[in-house]
């Protein structure tokens, strides 16, 4: 081969070497940004659960304490035993509505429901009005709460 054709094929490889190169580190930047955005929705959900159990672990600790304390009026212990098994009762509604929903097809929910709100947030980018209307269908069964008192919230 003639020098210049080895100077054309080297500078050919050259270019095609930096293509890779750029391409490359493209494609990395982007898998991270999405490993990035699921770490955070996860942590998200992980989070919420971990607070919202150590609450009610320490909300049970007041409960027994009112509960085991001699000095407590009957009246005192009555409403710390009525309160707890209330708050046992929520958690377990919220359990059940949490576990129907991700059986709908949803990786990752968490309700909360409070007096007559009932909120659902749903890990998914957006909601469609059929999965909306399965969501709300699952919470009215197991809850008996009214629409204008459900809130879904989608979290990517």
């Amino acid at each position: 081969m003639k020098k210049r054709t080895k100077i054309i094929i080297i500078t050919v490889m050259v270019l095609l070497l930096g293509v890779t190169g750029y391409l490359n580190v493209m494609l990395n930047n982007s898998v991270s940004k999405e490993k990035d955005q699921t770490t955070q929705t996860a942590s998200y959900f992980s989070s919420y659960r971990s607070t919202r159990e150590s609450t009610r672990d320490q909300e049970m600790l007041y409960y027994d304490a009112i509960i085991s304390n001699e000095t407590s009026s009957s009246d005192a212990v009555k409403n710390a035993e009525d309160s707890k098994l209330s708050l046992i009762k929520q958690m377990e509604k919220e359990l059940v509505v949490e576990g129907l929903i991700k059986a709908k097809g949803f990786s990752d929910c968490i309700v909360t429901i409070s007096d007559a709100k009932v909120n659902a947030v749903v890990k998914t980018k957006e909601l469609t009005k059929s999965e909306s209307a399965q969501i709300v269908a699952v919470i009215q069964s197991q809850l008996g709460t009214g629409i204008e008192n459900i809130k879904i919230i989608p979290v990517e």
